[in-house]
């Protein structure tokens, strides 16, 4: 059974998470080719449905949503359509890392959601990737260290 302060924690980054991955995919919408243009929005208006579901959950467990930064940190220069289809593929990765982390500690519904965002996110990444990694959201997770939101 999960504790609830920690179930609270791991929406709370998953929220983090989805606020740096509606900002990241504000940069890939503006570098990226018409070819793949359709498929980043459609990545953009489901990281911002997942956001405000995740705002609804930490409200439901008691807590105040943490706001979207301003700005986030980009891992590295995006100035055209490769860099742009790098950037969508690392912060999929990167949710498919929280989401693993919200599955371990939830329950029920819940639970099933964050499953739901983890196959989501590695399905995204997969497509931007051109191939998949054999268990999305946990080989990324053991390679990287401190915290699990990503920097977008």
């Amino acid at each position: 059974m999960s504790d609830s302060k920690d179930e609270l924690k791991a929406v709370q980054a998953a929220l983090g998470a989805e606020h740096a991955a509606v900002y990241g995919y504000g940069v890939v919408g503006g570098r990226i080719g018409e070819e793949r243009r359709a498929e980043a929005r459609t990545a953009y208006d489901a990281h911002r449905a997942r956001r405000d579901e995740l705002q609804r959950a930490v409200r439901d467990l008691g807590g105040e949503p943490e706001p979207s930064a301003a700005a986030y940190k980009l891992p590295f220069a995006v100035p055209d359509s490769p860099a742009a289809v790098r950037l969508a593929t690392e912060l999929e990765e990167r949710l498919a890392g929280v989401y693993s982390d919200l599955v371990r500690a939830s329950t029920g519904a819940r639970r099933g959601s964050a499953a739901e965002a983890l196959r989501e996110a590695a399905v995204r990444a997969a497509r931007w990737r051109g191939g998949s990694v054999t268990f999305p959201g946990l080989a990324e997770r053991s390679a990287t260290s401190g915290s699990s939101a990503p920097q977008a």
